[in-house]
């Protein structure tokens, strides 16, 4: 659909935000849900200065998220599936929202994440925070359902225009917070946050999530990296946080370095094992590809395999679908 790939580089827009015209889409929303418009906005650096300006308002009046996202997107809905039909509204989704959801909705589910681990100092606090966060419109994190209704009404221009131009906001009756955009966001192939060597998602005020490969990581974590040793991954009590530094150091690099022994060889490869405390071992089948390079070189692969393997062929059959017993490849190449 023409409109999903717009709403795609909206969900992953960086930089300062149009305050103005982002304000005067919150003023559509209110006239479009029958309220009026708000007397007072407020702006904050990131999703969490955010909460923390929610927390001190005074005067503010009641939530009108209800009024102002929720019912309308609700009755948007049951009117395009009205008209469309069962098949037709599937149809509409999966051709559009369904092609942002699963990135946008994981994205904004860390920012939660991150801001209660960031402003939640007792596990008592969590609450108070998490209800904060429940009062917010995730603005250009709301690009997947904004997609589908694109071009389909005007009764979510407003919704749509604060997308457009702002990051979450916080609509009460007289007053609105909303939050400025990302500084930078660093994503892989999958749309997972991922960053080596910095945050993968910042805001001006320092606000930062860091990941590799969409696995929250302690920002003193990434810092080391560049220094791992075989021992330093050894060590690693930590199952999850042992696997970025093997992904991140490299397997083949690993095993040349710890001097691991290999469990099995035959025709096919050699099959090798790395043992780690507290967690499944690493099965890995090395093989040589029988093509030569351009310099008559043979290039040498490494197949990560499940750690049940036994032998090379049964690995190197599991990666063409096949058991141990029925592969039987007619040329290597």
């Amino acid at each position: 659909m023409q409109y999903v790939e717009s709403w795609r580089a909206v969900a992953a827009a960086t930089g300062a935000a149009d305050r103005a015209a982002a304000e005067d889409g919150v003023r559509l929303a209110y006239r479009s849900a029958g309220l009026a418009e708000p007397e007072e906005f407020v702006w904050a650096d990131s999703p969490k200065a955010a909460v923390e300006a929610v927390e001190k308002l005074v005067g503010a009046g009641r939530s009108v998220r209800d009024e102002v996202r929720t019912r309308p997107w609700a009755q948007e809905r049951r009117r395009m599936y009205d008209e469309l039909g069962p098949a037709g509204w599937s149809a509409l989704w999966s051709a559009t929202g369904a092609q942002l959801w699963e990135t946008t909705a994981a994205l904004a589910e860390r920012i939660r994440a991150g801001v209660v681990a960031a402003l939640a100092q007792r596990p008592e606090d969590e609450s108070a925070v998490r209800l904060v966060l429940l009062d917010a419109v995730l603005g250009q994190h709301d690009a997947a359902w904004l997609a589908a209704f694109d071009g389909r009404g005007d009764r979510l221009d407003g919704l749509a225009e604060v997308a457009r131009h702002a990051g979450w906001w916080w609509p009460y009756e007289r007053t609105v917070v909303l939050s400025e955009r990302p500084e930078a966001l660093h994503r892989d192939e999958a749309g997972r946050l991922d960053r080596g060597d910095g945050p993968a998602l910042s805001y001006s005020d320092g606000f930062a999530l860091y990941a590799w490969r969409g696995m929250p990581v302690p920002a003193e974590f990434l810092a080391e990296l560049s220094a791992l040793t075989p021992e330093r991954i050894r060590n690693e009590e930590n199952a999850e946080l042992r696997r970025v530094m093997l992904e991140f150091y490299g397997y083949d690099r690993y095993l040349a370095e710890s001097g691991a022994e290999p469990v099995h060889r035959d025709e096919t490869g050699i099959l090798w094992r790395i043992a780690l405390q507290g967690d499944e071992d690493v099965a890995m089948v090395e093989v040589v590809n029988s093509t030569p390079e351009p310099d008559g070189t043979h290039r040498t692969y490494w197949l990560r395999v499940p750690p049940t393997t036994r032998t090379a062929k049964d690995g190197v059959a599991w990666t063409f679908g096949l058991d141990g017993g029925t592969y039987a490849p007619l040329r290597q190449t």
